[in-house]
């Protein structure tokens, strides 16, 4: 059974390695689709309030009104160094590879499983117009890409 429960979250980007508009630091409403796999126990399978309790708080602490920023980005030392100047503390979701809505979905899909939940699929809307869907099929191929690519670099 699928039970599907959505989320939002607001958070600035950019992606370093484009040579377009995406480039600049912009923002996004993000739209969080989760579609959970679970099993039946009885009348019912889980509460959705479950979800809610874990789910809400990594969105709201880790992502909201953040900026998501690629380890390897040269803004990101650019950063660190004026919050070490000035004391002040921006609020900055770092990523192991740049800002993409396919690597958003991964590491989401990452963190929300190691939560102990069983994802079907992750559905991100960036814009209006524009929704990936991902799949724990794709998840488990990316995981396997990125732990050879970080294999071969060790």
């Amino acid at each position: 059974m699928i039970i599907q429960k959505s989320y939002k979250f607001y958070a600035a980007h950019r992606n370093e390695e484009l040579q377009d508009k995406c480039s600049n630091i912009h923002g996004h409403r993000y739209g969080v689709v989760c579609h959970f796999e679970v099993e039946r126990d009885g009348a019912i399978s889980t509460l959705f309030g479950d979800f809610d309790r874990l789910v809400e708080p990594l969105l709201k602490d880790n992502y909201d009104h953040s900026m998501l920023i690629h380890e390897s980005d040269p803004l990101y030392e650019t950063l660190q160094g004026h919050m070490e100047r000035t004391g002040e503390c921006l609020r900055l979701k770092v990523m192991p590879r740049p800002t993409s809505v396919e690597n958003l979905a991964y590491v989401l899909f990452t963190e929300i499983t190691d939560l102990g939940f069983q994802l079907h699929r992750l559905d991100i809307q960036e814009t209006d117009t524009s929704i990936i869907h991902y799949s724990r099929e794709d998840w488990l191929a990316d995981r396997d890409t990125f732990e050879t690519q970080e294999a071969a670099t060790r």
